[in-house]
């Protein structure tokens, strides 16, 4: 159903069509939604350091979390000292509505989500998730009182905290039909005001702001356990299954093909699956490939995976504009 449902969002055909009146439905009560926070009925939360939210507008897998991380290097380069906050979605433990946790190495993915433990990993910045994002804030600028900027993992929906910049992510499949769930992708009216864009497709959606290209590519190697380099070019030729669980499975199935490597079976598996009631069964001399979103979630079951990162290209007139709004909030110290 789900790859039936994101074939009809590309397309006003008879299955969208049968789906609208339940759009109208829920635009209604996004409308109403957004006029409770603009009449001050519902307050957003204003925290003391500049906030940046990287999130889309669309259901499914954009690649926010790439963006992240590159957004967090660029920062660190730039002289900020950034800290991440995100919801933590896919955690399992009891009264999430309460907890509010720092994201460490050791954590698992079951305590603070895999996206903020990959996140936590990879850039060596604070991270913390609560539900409500500005608690995950506090908590992190107490905790780390030397941060001076925060960057949001998803969140351009979540109206309670109130943000500075915002940066909309699109996949390839851009706005789709232009209508919203379950009639179509959108997660609320397309357009809407955003700071800039960032788009995998060949073209923009329909925006006013500023919006610039991005291309996804793999790293040439790939990632043990224990943190080695494996290059992709010895792994050509050999015999590899293939396996993710992320929004959009068949774009990594599709990268690998594209740096040389050849799966004799991909398996596709719900976007933030926990792995554990998993057993491979492997053939003789197979190596298990995967995503590092994956990763963090198989290497404790599975340590014998090798995952691939994803590289992101975004054009350098990107971090120009966003350098430029930033000059307009705060500067960070020399």
């Amino acid at each position: 159903m789900s790859a039936r449902l994101r074939r009809a969002w590309q397309r006003r055909g008879p299955l969208a069509w049968a789906l609208r009146p339940l759009a109208l439905l829920y635009a209604a009560l996004v409308r109403l939604r957004r006029l409770l926070y603009a009449r001050g009925v519902l307050r957003a939360q204003r925290l003391p350091v500049p906030v940046v939210v990287v999130g889309n507008v669309t259901a499914g897998g954009a690649g926010k979390t790439p963006v992240v991380l590159a957004l967090v290097q660029h920062l660190r380069q730039r002289g900020w000292q950034p800290g991440v906050i995100s919801r933590g979605y896919g955690r399992q433990i009891p009264d999430v509505r309460q907890d509010v946790r720092e994201v460490r190495a050791g954590s698992s993915a079951a305590e603070v989500g895999d996206e903020p433990l990959l996140i936590a990993r990879a850039s060596g910045v604070p991270v913390f998730v609560a539900r409500q994002r500005a608690d995950a804030g506090r908590a992190l600028l107490a905790a780390h009182p030397g941060t001076d900027i925060l960057v949001c993992d998803d969140g351009l929906q979540h109206l309670a905290l109130q943000r500075d910049l915002e940066i909309c992510v699109f996949n390839d499949e851009g706005a789709g039909n232009g209508w919203l769930l379950p009639a179509g992708p959108l997660r609320e009216p397309w357009p809407r005001p955003v700071d800039l864009v960032l788009h995998a497709g060949a073209a923009p959606p329909r925006t006013a702001a500023p919006a610039f290209s991005l291309r996804r590519t793999l790293a040439p190697w790939a990632l043990d356990a224990e943190g080695r380099r494996v290059p992709l070019a010895g792994l050509a030729g050999r015999p590899l299954r293939a396996i993710a669980a992320i929004a959009r499975p068949e774009d990594f199935f599709a990268l690998l093909r594209a740096s040389g490597l050849q799966p004799a079976r991909c398996e596709a598996l719900p976007d933030h699956y926990d792995f554990d009631s998993w057993k491979p069964i492997l053939n003789q001399g197979e190596t298990l490939i995967c995503t590092e979103k994956d990763a963090v979630k198989l290497w404790p079951r599975h340590p014998q995976a090798l995952a691939v990162p994803l590289h992101l290209e975004i054009a350098p007139a990107f971090f120009a504009a966003l350098d430029a709004h930033l000059a307009s909030l705060s500067s960070p110290q020399p």
